[in-house]
């Protein structure tokens, strides 16, 4: 029961921050009309979000570092390196997020960081973070639990880090089309997470890592009252690619790599799909999909926001408890 309600208590705790820091922010963000401009390509069905604002991943991070803060003040949680690896990623990813949000907001155009720009900053935290893994005490191996593997990758774990820091954060950002969408996806990510990590007990700090899951999901819910349809506030950059770094470096502490390969399907279906676009574009001149990322393709189908959202959640939910399935019980 101890568990339950820690559980219970950084959810409620990163929820009621957020829904308060929600309330704060959206009318300062209004005020100093931080948003950006929506796809042309899409100008029919999204004529309604011109002036909705952005940046609003603000809602959800701000709230989870106060929760940790006060939960370390307290005694409630302990600090651990791999928790100072977490919100090392999380802060700087956000940041990173945060600076293309900003020219984007202060050029008022869609342009903010160059695609170059973006991917070295990913790249340069993904390699700080690298270091730290390994200063700290990590071998570079991949395990697969479930199936009784493990593969000593070397130098090359290195790489593997970088890429799948990079992937994440860039497949969230993707995804993060629809009202809700994204963030209902990772909220889901994030509760698997910490359902894995509370029984990663081999892993220094697991509590700490699952209590950090559980606030996060918390703050999220709370940002989702804001951004489901129609959204109040877009998570932006700053949102997008916090999520998908954090929840690639909790599945790589955990040992769980490939676990989040199966959680992580659909945004993993979204990046997939960009690419089968751009390939066939660029080698056929002809398109496989009406437009991309995938859930795009559907709005040219005719289907309504609300249903795509509901529809890939689901799917979502079906593979992460997939995923718990397999790094837990099988």
């Amino acid at each position: 029961m101890l568990v339950l309600a820690k559980a219970m208590l950084a959810m409620m705790m990163g929820f009621i921050l957020a829904i308060i820091f929600g309330i704060c922010l959206i009318p300062y963000l209004k005020k100093r009309k931080a948003r950006q401009s929506q796809n042309i390509f899409l100008n029919g069905q999204h004529k309604r979000k011109e002036g909705t604002p952005t940046m609003g991943g603000f809602i959800f991070i701000i709230p989870t570092v106060i929760s940790v803060a006060i939960l370390l003040l307290t005694n409630k949680i302990s600090w651990s390196n791999n928790l100072l690896i977490i919100l090392f990623v999380f802060l700087s990813y956000a940041l990173l997020g945060f600076i293309d949000d900003y020219l984007i907001v202060k050029r008022r155009n869609n342009v903010g960081l160059t695609e170059f720009q973006k991917l070295f900053g990913q790249l340069l935290i993904a390699l700080v973070t690298f270091y730290l893994f390994i200063k700290n005490g990590h071998e570079p191996q991949l395990y697969i639990y479930s199936l009784g593997i493990k593969i000593n990758m070397a130098w090359f774990y290195g790489i593997f880090l970088m890429f799948i820091l990079v992937a994440s954060s860039n497949a969230v950002n993707i995804t993060d089309g629809l009202d809700g969408l994204a963030g209902g996806l990772s909220l889901i990510v994030f509760l698997a997470l910490g359902l894995i990590a509370w029984n990663s007990t081999w892993v220094t700090g697991y509590e700490e890592i699952a209590i950090f899951c559980f606030i996060l999901v918390g703050s999220i819910l709370g940002f989702l009252f804001f951004n489901t349809y129609p959204a109040r506030v877009f998570m932006g950059d700053v949102g997008s690619l916090a999520m998908g770094s954090t929840m690639a470096i909790i599945s790589v502490l955990t040992n769980h790599e490939v676990t989040f390969i199966i959680m992580a399907g659909v945004f993993i279906v979204e990046t997939l799909v960009c690419i089968i676009q751009m390939t066939s574009i660029f080698l056929r001149h002809k398109k496989v999909f009406l437009m991309t990322p995938l859930h795009h393709h559907f709005e040219k189908l005719g289907w309504h926001e609300r249903d795509i959202v509901k529809t890939f959640w689901v799917f979502g939910l079906l593979l992460a408890m997939a995923g718990i399935m397999f790094a837990v019980w099988l």
